[in-house]
């Protein structure tokens, strides 16, 4: 039984609300669109450094000049945090990193033009400041204690609450950039199917899109150091969640994972309250320490639900989170990826059929070795290789039944051919990386802040 409908602010009175919450993201498949995210790491061309909040050249400055393309400043506390401009938003990860929020839009090409605009006003302010910016999933120089801090009350509270829960944590928040697409779907049963085929995928975009593999100057071992780093960040609210795939699992079963997640804040007046390891299910009983005697009000369950990380995250759409940041090729191709696999019914009937045998066992040995190996994960009797090809396959079919075409008449299938390449090969980003790193750059990562600049 459904809640009825709630307001922006609306008292929770009634755990169904919850429900409703997420509920309500259904819609039907002339309304779906695509949110495209990529957040990448900014310093100064002078000496590669990370750029201070403060200064003439740092983040302030920068998301000042940006104002010039119609972006409007959000400020907290009067510290510029972040820009709006109609549905789309420009934000700052803990260490700087600067994330495009996209707006929702119909197609590929869309999403691909925003991108391409975002990187060229980035690099027109960029430009002036004698600042550059470049996406990897995992800073290739710095140390966790080179990188300033962004000035966001809810980052503070999270900075001090990490290290109690993980050992990795502070450099997911400082150090790594991420490349993530916003789906949605038309009811209950269909976010099931859309969840489990895109969370059982997932490693297969983590090994595509693999673009980590530096630490601090030198070869850390893995293909996407970004994405074993959640391994260590917090258990209660990262990971492949299983239950995913067990029976009955819908939006009542999710609503109980975020309340068995601990809070970090609760948002009042402009201010965050520290409420880090305190639970939301005491919140909704009145009992919450932070805020002793007061029920939440339905935008605290929004913000609630942007607190837990497992690899594909619901809220009132699914957010794919497997995959590292890159190169521009790659804020079209993770798209592409996922629109081809969950947007057209054939194709997620065949991602489906490729996964629903897999077992959990299964599901976490790729999720625990994929970010060492890559594409040379071995997986039943091939290798993780062997799945990439036919993922790549079906989301391509999917793209071309989808027959969303541009104004040269091409649809939008050739924004995965980069991915095509990547899996016929065998060779990931992290590959490229490293025999350039053994090869022409001489054991140093320096050339990477140049050669893969936007």
């Amino acid at each position: 039984m459904s809640a009825p409908p709630t307001t922006r602010g609306e008292p929770i009175t009634d755990r169904r609300q919850l429900v409703a919450y997420l509920e309500s993201g259904s819609k039907p498949a002339p309304d779906w669109r695509i949110g495209t995210e990529h957040e990448k790491f900014a310093y100064r061309t002078s000496d590669l450094r990370p750029l201070t909040y403060d200064g003439p050249d740092g983040i302030r400055e920068l998301l000042t000049r940006m104002t010039r393309f119609g972006w409007q400043p959000v400020e907290e506390k009067g510290n510029i945090i972040a820009l709006v401009q109609d549905m789309a938003n420009i934000t700052l990860e803990p260490g700087g990193q600067v994330e495009l929020s996209g707006a929702p839009l119909e197609t590929l090409h869309q999403t691909c033009a925003e991108v391409h605009r975002h990187l060229r006003q980035v690099k027109e302010v960029g430009g002036e400041l004698g600042i550059a910016m470049m996406g990897l999933g995992f800073q290739p120089k710095w140390t966790r204690d080179d990188i300033p801090w962004m000035p966001k009350g809810r980052y503070k509270i999270m900075r001090d609450y990490m290290p109690k829960v993980g050992s990795l944590g502070l450099d997911m928040m400082t150090r790594t950039c991420t490349v993530q697409v916003n789906l949605d779907f038309a009811s209950e049963a269909d976010m099931v199917k859309k969840f489990r085929v895109s969370l059982a995928l997932q490693p297969i975009a983590t090994a595509l899109f693999a673009m980590s593999p530096f630490t601090e100057g030198k070869p850390n071992g893995f293909q996407s150091f970004r994405s074993h780093i959640w391994t260590d960040t917090d258990a209660d609210r990262t990971g492949d969640i299983p239950f995913v795939f067990e029976d009955g699992f819908g939006f009542e079963r999710y609503v109980d994972y975020l309340l068995d997640t601990p809070m970090y804040f609760v948002y009042r007046d402009g201010t965050y309250i520290d409420a880090a390891g305190q639970s939301f299910r005491d919140f909704l009983d009145g009992r919450l320490p932070a805020l002793a005697g007061e029920l939440p009000l339905i935008t605290d369950w929004a913000d609630h639900t942007t607190t837990a990380f497992p690899e594909v995250r619901l809220k009132k759409y699914l957010e794919m989170r497997g995959a590292d940041g890159g190169p521009w090729r790659s804020l079209c191709a993770l798209p592409a990826l996922w629109v081809g696999l969950l947007y057209d019914q054939v194709a997620l009937d065949a991602a489906w059929d490729l996964v629903k045998d897999w077992t959990t066992e299964e599901r976490a040995h790729l999720r625990a070795e994929v970010p060492r190996s890559g594409l040379r994960t071995t997986f039943r009797n091939g290798t993780v290789r062997d799945v990439a090809l036919e993922v790549v396959a079906i989301a391509r079919d999917g793209l071309a039944r989808r027959a969303r075409n541009d104004n040269w008449g091409d649809d939008e299938t050739h924004f995965l051919d980069t991915l095509q390449v990547i899996a016929e090969s065998g060779r990931s980003p992290a590959d490229e990386l490293l025999e350039k790193f053994n090869g022409p750059w001489g054991g140093s990562v320096d050339p990477v802040f140049k050669e893969y600049a936007y």
